[in-house]
């Protein structure tokens, strides 16, 4: 947008606005923010499960855990993708591949079967799956961490 200017000759040019018209770019702001806050829970994969608090967990090494969820109707999940339980072991063995030191994390609903989260953590410990942990929901923080003082909550990971 350019305004007339006249000169002491009388002569009428047109001389550019320098501002910048922040309008617009104030309503693509706010358009890309509401999309990029509708999308960012979608992007969350795996079981949504309702874990149960602890105060005594306390944080693993930062690798890559191997995540496995227990639902409340009692069905596996291996990672995002749901599994038998008869594939359970195998699927985690792939994903260890030579590392056998790899963390399992066993996330049960809170209001799952105690019997189907004994009978997963069981069953990989069974098949020489041992660094084993339980996750909680810790009460001072909100991110989830994981039980691992003693034998029972980790089923012999050390």
């Amino acid at each position: 947008m350019a305004l007339p200017t006249r000169f002491k000759n009388g002569n009428d040019l047109y001389q550019p606005l320098a501002d910048i018209n922040v309008t617009p770019l104030v309503d693509v702001m706010l358009v890309l923010l509401i999309i990029f806050m509708v999308t960012a829970p979608l992007l969350a994969k795996g079981m949504k499960v309702n874990l149960p608090q602890a105060n005594a967990a306390r944080a693993l090494d930062p690798k890559e855990p191997i995540v496995v969820a227990v639902g409340k109707d009692g069905k596996i999940a291996l990672g995002a993708t749901e599994v038998a339980a008869d594939a359970l072991v195998d699927g985690v063995r792939a994903m260890m591949g030579s590392d056998t030191t790899r963390v399992v994390h066993v996330r049960g609903d809170r209001e799952a079967n105690y019997g189907d989260v004994v009978a997963v953590m069981d069953r990989l410990a069974t098949h020489g799956v041992t660094h084993i942990a339980i996750l909680t929901n810790s009460q001072s923080r909100s991110a989830p961490s994981a039980a691992v003082g003693g034998a029972a909550a980790t089923a012999g990971a050390k």
